[in-house]
């Protein structure tokens, strides 16, 4: 139980935080570039919008599915949702793939909006309501899909599972806003690529772990368990980031091995032309 909470904790924080740093950028380049008054108006609203879809998806999973198969089915998801971030991060990690920029991001936004046309609607404007709200409810979905799946998943060993997945989401909000309030700037400096490993590594174990349980649906109709419980999920995470590193090694020898062919080839081709 403890590992479970702890990682439950772990995850649900790590991953939160990653989309509200993606969303502050938005608001911060709509704010500066446009109007804070309508930025903070139109995430103000995603924010009402999110509780109001945490609420009623929770409640209807809660009473609507039975615990089988709610393994099952956000274990799957939850599993395709992780192995999509570990791909990026191994990709990011062998060098195949840009690093996440919150500056270049912050740039692109305040681009957009300085060359938006001027519409005011409510007093408000428009362009900047309607970018930050779906700046900031698109990046809160995802945080709401794993504080929702995760705590109603973890509800079987931890009867506070949606308490710590939601008090984690709400902790990396806050933070992610004190520390931006401060520096008043994009959030550069956060390791949001690393922290990305770590929560695809982390979704991904839990995702396995609770698929494999919602398989006991088919059989007697209640969950399989795991050797070691709950313990499994360190076991799971540990044999994740030995194969995640396997393939990053993988990759970079072979991206290593056809860059030297090219030269070789193109140095070929010089010679006897």
């Amino acid at each position: 139980m403890i590992a479970a909470t702890f990682g439950l904790a772990a995850a649900t924080f790590l991953a939160s935080a990653v989309e509200f740093v993606e969303a502050f950028t938005i608001v911060l380049a709509m704010g500066l570039g446009r109007s804070w008054r309508a930025a903070l108006t139109g995430t103000a609203a995603a924010v009402l919008a999110l509780t109001a879809v945490t609420a009623v998806a929770g409640m209807a999973l809660i009473q609507w599915v039975s615990e089988s198969v709610l393994q099952l089915v956000i274990g799957t998801l939850l599993l395709l949702f992780g192995l999509q971030w570990l791909r990026t991060a191994i990709l990011r990690a062998a060098g195949l793939a840009p690093l996440h920029d919150e500056r270049a991001a912050f740039r692109t936004e305040q681009d957009a909006a300085r060359l938006a046309g001027h519409q005011v609607r409510l007093g408000l404007d428009w362009v900047a309501f309607v970018v930050s709200f779906k700046g900031v409810f698109l990046e809160g979905l995802e945080v709401v899909f794993i504080v929702i799946t995760f705590g109603l998943s973890a509800t079987r060993s931890n009867p506070h599972g949606l308490l710590v997945a939601s008090g984690s989401a709400v902790l990396a909000g806050l933070l992610v806003v004190v520390v931006g309030i401060i520096a008043r700037r994009p959030l550069s400096a956060v390791p949001e690529n690393t922290m990305k490993y770590a929560v695809g590594l982390l979704l991904t174990s839990f995702g396995t772990f609770w698929a494999v349980e919602g398989l006991g649906y088919f059989g007697s109709g209640e969950s399989l368990p795991w050797p070691g419980q709950d313990w499994a999920i360190i076991g799971l995470v540990f044999g994740g980031l030995v194969l995640s590193r396997l393939a990053v090694a993988g990759l970079r020898r072979t991206f290593k091995t056809s860059a030297n062919q090219g030269v070789v080839a193109s140095c070929a081709s010089s010679s006897g032309s």
